[in-house]
Formats: structure tokens, sequence, C-alpha cells
């Protein structure tokens, strides 16, 4: 069948079911224009996005595939990262009720979007997050959602080498604490990067990661039960004090939320594991997606209230600095912690690789929507630059709290609560009611309030130099 024949047979409101995965298969794959596909998808009534046989002809065959186990660990890894360190410091931030809706509130949210950038991937017959927006925004909301995520994911990296300067440091001194002078906190990651970070950042496959996602879900677990252990044992002088003003909600709760939207935000990466599964459906990504966000809630509860109901007014942005150096068992959650982000750190290389590739190639045409694959050559020399730049700006601050802050405030809420359901509503806003609209509208909106507030009140807040020295310890 010619491609002009399947574009009408796609049309054709009285196609047979049994061949909808071929009309499918056209509408992704053809080539006209942004407005004709649009008026494609509002015309068809028989397109099931929950079907498990919905084909994806624009997968690459020769691609390296996970199961759903080890898509979870992906997933999970992504979502939980470095910011569930810092969610003591959130619910300083939002307060002890304010924290426990934040947190049920973003889940349900995060939850949502998620399925929500495949829903539209599969509407739009894209392959990725991008080039879905630009489906539906054209070349400025591509170019928004690159610099997004880009940024994002560049913001990441920068918290992982701050953490690994705030935790390896640490471990090394008390196993050799005769030479504690060699091991600063630069040197530190100068060395982590450049052997660990680096190498690993170098793979061409995200599947290939998902084993060290295992091993670094299982360390996010020790240090869990760990700093739960140990902060009810430590010493009393350690210890904060509760204020009457943080038993309910605070002045500070959108920058409590922004912390916890950078622990739970993963949208960057959406595309590259449901497209690492092995028989990728809507229904099975749905199934991962609600027990990933499940899981991270539950991490970001239990870290949460621990870190906080121990230290209270003096929690800070990485909890782990609230302890002794000198604490071994600390110090091995520390090890755990900063074996977490080499493991985290490619993940964010990954898409960081992709969205410069996007940008150089940005006017580009391509062959079937697929994206133009980097030479080794060039491959190497973007790697190099975005893992070593990051780096070297993570040797001039420490102030962890205030950098998940600006990250969530501004590149996760456009990635996760704004763009999401507003693609949703210019694919299929013609097929919905005003009811159906509201919880789209609701998100948008929630985005930009967090936006404008939380990332107005960190700025401030830096300025007026509120905050501790979160290089403390």
């Amino acid at each position: 069948m010619s491609r002009s024949e399947e574009q009408e047979t796609f049309l054709d409101g009285n196609s047979s079911r049994d061949r909808k995965g071929s009309d499918v298969d056209a509408f992704e794959l053809s080539s006209f224009d942004r407005e004709v596909k649009l008026k494609t998808y509002e015309q068809s009534e028989d397109l099931n996005l929950d079907d498990d046989n919905f084909t994806d002809t624009l997968l690459h065959e020769d691609r390296s595939k996970s199961s759903i186990f080890m898509a979870f660990m992906n997933m999970a890894n992504s979502i939980l990262g470095a910011g569930v360190i810092g969610q003591p410091f959130a619910v300083k931030n939002c307060g002890l009720m304010g924290g426990v809706l934040a947190i049920v509130l973003l889940s349900v949210l995060v939850d949502w979007t998620i399925r929500l950038i495949v829903v539209n991937m599969k509407i739009s017959g894209k392959t990725s997050y991008q080039d879905t927006v630009e489906f539906a925004m054209g070349k400025k909301g591509k170019l928004l959602i690159l610099l997004t995520n880009g940024l994002f994911a560049f913001g990441g990296c920068i918290g992982f080498c701050i953490i690994i300067g705030d935790t390896l440091p640490h471990v090394l001194r008390a196993f050799f604490p005769a030479h504690g002078s060699l091991f600063h906190r630069n040197v530190i990651i100068l060395f982590v990067t450049c052997f660990v970070s680096f190498p690993l950042s170098l793979n061409r496959d995200i599947s290939k990661l998902s084993k060290t996602s295992m091993l670094a879900l299982v360390s996010m677990v020790v240090i869990v039960v760990i700093v739960l252990i140990k902060g009810l044992l430590i010493d009393a002088a350690y210890k904060g004090n509760l204020d009457t003003g943080s038993l309910f909600f605070t002045s500070r709760i959108f920058q409590g939320i922004s912390v916890i939207s950078f622990a739970l935000v993963c949208h960057h990466n959406t595309t590259f594991i449901y497209l690492s599964l092995k028989n990728p459906s809507l229904k099975r990504f749905g199934r991962l997606t609600h027990f990933s966000c499940f899981i991270a809630m539950v991490f970001c509860f239990v870290m949460g209230y621990t870190g906080f109901l121990v230290f209270k007014n003096k929690t800070k942005g990485n909890i782990l600095n609230n302890f002794p150096g000198n604490d071994h068992v600390i110090n091995v959650a520390r090890f755990c912690f900063g074996f977490n982000m080499l493991t985290t750190f490619p993940l964010e290389i990954f898409v960081l690789r992709d969205v410069i590739r996007d940008l150089i190639y940005f006017n580009t045409p391509t062959s079937n929507d697929q994206p133009i694959a980097l030479s080794l050559k060039l491959h190497f020399i973007i790697t190099s630059i975005t893992v070593f730049s990051t780096m070297v700006i993570s040797f001039t601050t420490c102030n962890l709290g205030a950098l998940f802050e600006l990250i969530g405030a501004t590149t996760a809420s456009l990635m996760a609560y704004i763009l999401p359901p507003s693609v949703n509503l210019i694919l299929t806003g013609a097929k919905k009611t005003r009811r159906q609209k509201i919880p789209h509208y609701a998100c948008i909106f929630f985005g930009f309030a967090i936006m404008t507030v939380s990332s107005t009140q960190t700025i401030v807040g830096s300025i007026k130099n509120v905050d501790q020295k979160h290089c403390e310890v």
C-alpha cells in the first residue's frame, strides 16, 4: 500500500479494527505537516492508546532492550537520585502538614504527567519529548523544551558533583586519617569525575546502566535506614528546635515544593526509558510509572520526616552534613550516596548530550523522524565538555539546597507541570470537554506559581544570605 493510500485508509472512519495497527503506523510515519496531522488525529475515533498492540515502528530494532524490572531500576534511580537527600530540607521549608500535602500531591502530578508525555508521543508519532513539543508548538516549543531539559540535566550534574565533594572526603579521611589533608573536596571531585563518572558517561546505550541503577537503589535503601537509626541515637548537641511556625505550613512552602519536585521529576528521561522497554506499551509503562512514583514517594516521606524531626531548624540541604564527619556508620551512608551519584550522573549526561545534539542539528531535516546519530568523535567531544564543565562549576559552590530550589522552581516546573498538559491540550483539546480540561489548566497554573514564587524567594534569600553555610559540617 502506498503512503497516500495508507493516509486515506487512516482517515476512513469505517476502517476495521483489525487494521488499526497499520493505520496508526501510517499516521505516525507520514511526512505531511503539523496542522494536517493534528486534523487527522482529531478526525480519528478508533485510536486506542491503551492497546498493548499499539504498533511502535519508530523504535530502533537493534537497540538493546530492558525488562520491566530493569526499566524500573533506571526510572526509580532517575527519580530518586540526589533529590532524596534534600527531603528533610524540603519538609523544613514546607512545614509538617505542608510536607505531607506537597509530597502526595507532587507524586500524583508527576505520575500523571510522565504518562502524559508518552501519550503525547504516541499521538504525535514522535520518539522524543522535545520532538513531541515541536510537533504541537512548532520550533519555538522545541527550543523551549531543549533548553529546559538541558538546564535541568546540567543543574542535576552540578548537584551530583557537589554531593560527591560533600560525601567521599569524609569517608576517605575516616579510612586514612593520617592523610586527611590530601582529601580536599575539589581534589576528590576531580579524581572521581575523571576516572569514574566520565568513563560511564561515554556509554551510548542507556539500557546498559540498569544494573548499576539497581545497585544504586540498594545503596539508597541503606542510606535511609542508616539516617533513620543514627538520627535517633545522635547526641543532643546536634539536634535543633522545632519552631511553632513549622507545625503546619510555612511561608517557604513553595521553596520546599521545588526541592521535592527536583527529587521526583524524571520527565527528561521518560522517552529514553520507555523506548528501552521490551514490547513497550502504555499499559506496561503505566504500571512501571505507578510503582516507581509510589516507591519514590515512600522514600521521600521516610527520609524527609526522619531527618527533619531530628535536626529541625538546623536541617541542611544535604542531611548527611548534619552528622559529624567522624561518624563511621554515617560515612558508610556517605559512601553509598556517593556511589549513587556516580550511577545517576551518566543518566543526566545522556539527556544533556542529546539536547546538545538536537541544538546542533536544530534545522537539519531527518529521515523518518529519527534523530541524527552522533559520530564517535562528536560523541566524545560533547560528553567531555558537559562532564568537565559541570565539574568545574561544582568547585565554586556547595549550597545544595538553593541549587535544588532553583532547578525545581524553573526547569522542573516547565518540564513536569506546564509542558505535558499544554501539549496534550493542543493535541486533543478539540475532543475534550471543559470539565476534562480542568486538570490540565490546574496543573499548568500550579507550575507557573511554583516557578514565580519559589525562584523569587530563593534568589532573595541567597542575596540576604539567610541560610547557613551548607559546606560547614
